[in-house]
């Protein structure tokens, strides 16, 4: 048996392609959805990162503006954060992370307008998730869940393991699973004997940033696996999942590249615009 392939590049260019609609239909009515990126330090992945976004939104035709500091105080980048939370033309924030040691992420996340938030860190929008209120999502939860999707796989009734306890990835993707009602074990470091909470889930969730980390003896037959690492070696960017022998015993897999990263650049637009309609609900 080899697993199907879980093309989220394939999945992530129908999205675009769907919002690239959506936007010109926007500006026929003499408006368009605008982001603006903040980058501090000069770390290059965060750079490629903000790049590709740049990248992106150009493809589906939204205004982009970008704020690039070498070095900044918290100060003066929490009053930008305000200049820009003020300016109606701006329907989008995203402030790259990881930030400098002198800048406090969180107080930087909790100072972003939670309808300007597309990276969906906003304490305010991360509760609203627990909650069952939201509809605003983090970028890769959200790309995660919409592969499962495409492809039918069930949620509900699930068993499902998350081996991730990180605030941007583990801990809403646990809520949004929870909500939809599958049954999540969330497993890290001080975790004893992951692998038996492994070998019992339906769908194994996976990003530690190790390569090879997830090997076959870890999952059942006909498990669903998806890969969210992305470590950089020199073969190119490989995931946390030893494919070639995982994607035998699994019945469903992502690659690396090409499966969940896709997912989160396009997800990053999609709330783009749900803030940008959201805004415009509220202006009315």
């Amino acid at each position: 048996m080899t697993a199907i392939i879980l093309d989220g590049l394939a999945l992530s260019q129908k999205i675009k392609n769907e919002l690239s609609e959506e936007v010109r239909e926007y500006k026929k009515k003499g408006s368009c959805p605008k982001l603006a990126t903040v980058l501090v330090g000069n770390d290059p992945a965060s750079r490629v990162y903000v790049n590709l976004k740049k990248k992106d939104s150009e493809i589906i035709g939204i205004d982009y503006e970008e704020y690039y500091f070498e070095d900044i105080s918290e100060k003066d980048l929490l009053a930008l954060i305000d200049e820009l939370n003020s300016r109606k033309d701006i329907n989008g924030i995203l402030v790259q992370m990881p930030l400098p040691n002198h800048i406090d992420s969180n107080t930087i996340l909790e100072r972003i307008d939670p309808l300007k938030d597309v990276d969906g860190f906003s304490p305010i929008n991360v509760g609203r998730i627990l909650l069952k209120l939201s509809d605003l999502f983090p970028c890769t939860p959200k790309g995660v869940v919409k592969i499962l999707d495409e492809y039918k796989i069930p949620i509900e009734g699930s068993d499902i393991t998350i081996i991730n306890r990180s605030n941007i990835i583990g801990k809403p993707l646990a809520a949004m699973l929870i909500n939809m009602g599958a049954t999540v074990t969330v497993v890290h470091s001080k975790t004893k004997n992951i692998k038996e909470k492994t070998r019992n889930a339906d769908i194994v969730i996976v990003g530690v940033g190790k390569v090879d980390f997830l090997t076959a003896d870890m999952i059942k037959e006909k498990a669903v696996v998806v890969d969210v690492g992305i470590t950089r070696s020199e073969e190119g960017i490989v995931g946390d999942v030893k494919f070639d022998e995982v994607s035998k015993k699994a019945s469903y897999i992502t690659p690396v590249p090409g499966g969940v990263g896709p997912m989160t650049r396009a997800m990053l637009l999609e709330n783009l615009i749900l803030c940008y309609q959201k805004q415009k609900d509220c202006a009315r």
